[in-house]
């Protein structure tokens, strides 16, 4: 089966090496005319019928006046005083800015 791999591979290197055949030429195509369309006779269309006139609907009876409501006047808010709310910050008192020395016992010498 090898040989016949072989022999394929070199028909297909043949075939990439040979010159490329010119293309045939095509004769040239007679031109055929085609006969004209025949015309489609225009139809006549149908007149379109006439819907008949709508009904006017009957005039809905027009509705009361709708009675005038009372305003009804709310109770004023009782007027309850707002806390009011600081804008001074409260000082903070000064932290001093040295670190008080703590005296450590000094480890006993290691021999």
């Amino acid at each position: 089966s090898s040989l016949a791999s072989f022999e394929m591979s070199m028909a297909a290197r043949h075939l990439l090496q040979a010159p490329a055949a010119p293309l045939p030429t095509l004769p040239p195509m007679p031109k055929v005319a085609l006969p004209p369309m025949p015309s489609i006779p225009t139809l006549p269309l149908p007149p379109l019928p006439t819907l008949p006139n709508q009904p006017t609907l009957p005039k809905l009876p027009t509705l009361p006046p709708m009675p005038a409501v009372p305003k009804v006047t709310l109770p004023p808010l009782p007027s309850n005083p707002v806390p009011t709310i600081p804008t001074t910050i409260p000082s903070i008192p000064n932290i001093p800015s040295t670190i008080p020395t703590i005296p450590f016992p000094s480890p006993p010498p290691s021999n």
